[in-house]
């Protein structure tokens, strides 16, 4: 090769690297992001994202427009983001379920969120709640759980759907107090409670921004929380290990996770970003509002979290044999 044709080839090399240099320099981010909630406008998961977008829009300079994806327990939405690009223009804001149970308990779920999701941050637990109709002559858990054993199979007990967090909550307990519940599925908790309120089911775990307006309202009658320990959202209302089933542990979480590959910088970003709103005594207060304890915790202890939960739920699943759809 002629020294005239490898120096031109050489600069060429140059001038490429260069260019790719100059657009991986470009400062992020250079356009607005969209934050995913594969659950409807309204939903529990909506409101906190809301919350979150709005400070998170000031503190990047760019616009974080809330994109609803709703869909089989909120798996679409959270497929898509693992399909996206990882350029750090795509987000996602989730809860629990489409991370932890889906793999297991959907039969042709199309995205992995173990090896095509980046965990960002922890943003907000939550206990559930174990409600019944205040109807019934109960008023503790040991009471219910009595009524229970004394007319095996005639209480049911209502949840949005085959191996939600709701169903497996309460799988978790039946198997823990052995007792027998029918369980009656229902597209979403408001047609839950409109069945408490009338009379055809009989109990459910909830989270409480829903539960409690009807605890308030003399409809529902709380019995306990599913923490490990008492919650500063509801610190009168016991939990179901101090009412005699330690171990039980049923909570609810919200989350944000990005397309597997997103820059390492762009995901350290985010996550100050965020922790920094999260902290905030506005945004606190919002989320306590809707009985949400903040959290902000880092990427790595989000994938523990996620390991851990979907180890237990899994033998959850296979106890109380729920089947795949």
């Amino acid at each position: 090769m002629s020294t005239r044709r490898q120096a031109l080839i050489a600069l060429a090399a140059a001038c490429a690297a260069g260019a790719s240099g100059s657009a991986f320099a470009q400062p992020w981010p250079a356009r607005p992001l969209r934050m995913v909630v594969p659950f409807p406008p309204g939903s529990s998961p909506d409101l906190i994202a809301r919350i979150l977008t709005e400070k998170l829009a000031a503190a990047l300079g760019q616009p974080v427009v809330v994109e609803n994806r709703p869909g089989a327990g909120g798996n679409i939405g959270t497929g898509m983001v693992a399909r996206a690009a990882p350029d750090g223009y795509t987000l996602l804001f989730t809860i629990n379920g489409p991370l932890v149970t889906a793999p297991t308990l959907s039969r042709n779920l199309n995205y992995d969120p173990f090896r095509q999701l980046a965990p960002v941050t922890l943003v907000a637990t939550s206990p559930n709640v174990l409600v019944v109709d205040a109807r019934l002559p109960v008023h503790n858990l040991r009471e219910f759980v009595a009524l229970a054993r004394a007319r095996p199979g005639e209480l049911n007990y209502g949840s949005p759907g085959n191996g939600s967090a709701s169903h497996l909550a309460m799988e978790q307990l039946k198997a823990m107090a052995g007792v027998d519940l029918q369980h009656v599925p229902y597209p979403g908790f408001p047609q839950i409670t409109t069945a408490m309120v009338g009379g055809q089911v009989q109990a459910a775990f909830m989270v409480p921004a829903i539960a409690m307006p009807q605890v308030n309202a003399g409809k529902l009658r709380v019995l306990a929380v599913t923490t490990t320990g008492r919650t500063a959202v509801l610190p009168s209302v016991p939990t179901v290990a101090e009412s005699g089933y330690a171990g039980f542990e049923a909570i609810s979480w919200q989350a944000v996770l990005a397309p597997a590959g997103t820059p390492q910088a762009v995901i350290d970003r985010l996550y100050r970003e965020l922790v920094a709103i999260i902290g905030s005594a506005d945004v606190r207060d919002k989320m306590r509002a809707q009985y949400f304890v903040p959290a902000g915790t880092a990427p790595a202890s989000l994938r523990q979290t996620m390991a851990s939960e979907k180890a237990r739920w899994d033998k959850v699943i296979r106890a109380a044999g729920v089947q795949p759809e």
